[in-house]
């Protein structure tokens, strides 16, 4: 896998936590880094694709009521 460095400033406290947590796990601060940005990129694009396709649903008038929500739920 290629990769490019990338350098960024953190606050004393957070490179603190990735030092303690690295030691604690056995891993380097890079792994930890890396394993959270991709974890980070994943969630934000799951949550932006979510987000598109619920206002693809809503353009196309796929929606459900909250009345029929509240009736599967057992809501009353």
């Amino acid at each position: 896998m290629a990769s490019d460095q990338f350098s960024l400033r953190l606050p004393k406290d957070t490179k603190n936590r990735l030092e303690e947590l690295a030691k604690a796990t056995g891993r380097t601060k890079a792994y930890l880094a890396i394993d959270a940005i991709e974890k980070y990129l994943d969630m934000e694009a799951w949550q932006i694709a979510a987000i598109q396709q619920g206002l693809r649903d809503v353009e196309n008038n796929e929606t459900v009521s909250i009345e029929d929500v509240k009736k599967d739920w057992g809501i009353e």
